[in-house]
């Protein structure tokens, strides 16, 4: 059975990056047959009225600019539904991630798309998806009141519908079990 990870690093920094260097370990040791890589360093459009207003119109019914508008959060959604298991290295800045992966949960949370409102609340459209967030912090400790990255990416996940999200800092990755 093929499986295919959906790899997202968010930090600023490439060469000597520790949250890229984690991610890339835990990429490794999932042995992948497929690996989706996204590097959100690369800038990702921001929300704006054009690209909220496209989301109301159907896909059949929009015009080339409202398409347009969302040509990168199609990408964006289709790089996650194809994921078996996702993989996000992150730092944390200034208490919280990088605007880029702001950005990027931003462009996924898609009402009808990857959540949907029903009569009993809202309800995640993924889902059987593992999530791996590797967290590089020089002074903010995963689970710490000072930790903002990790409540916002679980109940982010947990909105779109995955629920198994795992935080590891650098210490964590190495002793990892991925099967477990």
């Amino acid at each position: 059975m093929s499986h295919t990870v959906l790899q997202s690093d968010a930090s600023a920094r490439h060469q000597d990056s520790v949250s890229r260097r984690l991610s890339s370990e835990i990429v490794a040791k999932l042995g992948a047959d497929t690996v989706i890589r996204r590097d959100l360093a690369e800038p990702l459009p921001l929300l704006d009225e054009g690209w909220v207003t496209s989301t109301f119109i159907p896909p059949q019914d929009r015009t080339d600019t409202q398409a347009d508008a969302l040509s990168v959060s199609d990408t964006l959604v289709a790089e996650l539904q194809k994921a078996d298991t996702v993989v996000i290295g992150t730092p944390i800045y200034n208490f919280s991630g990088p605007a880029v992966l702001k950005a990027w949960v931003d462009q996924v949370a898609r009402a009808g798309v990857t959540f949907r409102y029903t009569e009993n609340g809202p309800e995640g459209l993924l889902a059987d998806k593992k999530v791996i967030v590797a967290v590089a912090s020089g002074g903010v400790a995963i689970g710490s009141p000072a930790d903002f990255l990790t409540p916002h990416l679980k109940v982010f996940f947990g909105f779109i519908g995955l629920q198994d999200v795992t935080f590891l800092n650098a210490d964590d990755v190495e002793n990892f079990d991925i099967a477990a």
